[in-house]
């Protein structure tokens, strides 16, 4: 989160601190915490877990069963990084032709500053190495069949089992691995693929809705608005108009 105006207060179990600007925050996916102000402005910019895995092995930081953490949490003084912010801002405000080449780039740019200022590395045993980048054993069969049965409406219990693991545990790993719960990591790869199958417009609404495994259009287009704040109608024809 980055800070360009006004002030906040960060609240965590342990202290509170207030936040001016030109200052950041790094939160990891687990941590709990409060953040209020009035009258600001500021970026809040959101990094999957496995995203950040991927550039850590690119970077060759990582070795096998180690992941990186961020065991800072307030950034002070770092021009460069208020520099990325600030012109990622300005490429989300304008909406120029081919920023979303220059948002991806300002996105792999703080990625990327990220890990080399801030991260260190955390022993994991749960994690492994390999061709696609880092990888739980124990969940990747489960999102494997995630991606796999888009299409049907999979329940949690057979998502879990695809990991031979409990539905609550497989939950609990899952969440500390991705950020994310299985129902919401879920919903977002519906919502990705719903977004391109809507570029075709040979497919109505209920065939989009049917093949990212909505059984109901309707339910297909609340989860849709909840997730883009647009209904896939709406998507589709800023889609068609841009």
């Amino acid at each position: 989160m980055f800070l360009f105006d006004g002030s906040l207060s960060f609240s965590t179990q342990q202290h509170t601190t207030e936040i001016v600007p030109g200052q950041s925050l790094l939160l990891n996916p687990s941590q709990v915490s409060s953040i209020s102000g009035k009258g600001v402005e500021l970026l809040i910019l959101t990094l999957a877990p496995s995203f950040i895995n991927d550039y850590a092995v690119r970077m060759r930081l990582l070795a096998s069963g180690t992941m990186p953490v961020f065991p800072r949490s307030l950034v002070d003084a770092d021009d460069r990084l208020q520099h990325l912010a600030r012109d990622l801002t300005s490429e989300l405000r304008d909406d120029k032709l081919g920023g979303e080449i220059v948002v991806e780039a300002l996105v792999e740019q703080i990625a990327v500053h990220l890990l080399r200022q801030y991260a260190g590395m955390r022993r994991s045993n749960d994690l492994e190495l390999s061709r696609a980048g880092v990888v739980d054993r124990r969940i990747r069969r489960s999102v494997e069949l995630m991606h796999a049965q888009l299409a049907t409406d999979l329940t949690l219990k057979e998502i879990a089992a695809a990991s031979y693991l409990s539905t609550f545990h497989f939950s609990r790993v899952f969440k500390k691995l991705t950020g994310t719960t299985p129902h919401t990591y879920l919903a977002a790869i519906r919502t990705a693929r719903a977004q391109l199958l809507l570029a075709n417009a040979e497919l109505s609404i209920s065939q989009v809705s049917s093949l990212v495994g909505y059984s109901s259009p309707s339910h297909f287009t609340k989860a849709f608005r909840q997730s883009t704040g647009l209904t896939p109608r709406a998507f589709r024809s800023a889609l068609i108009s841009r």
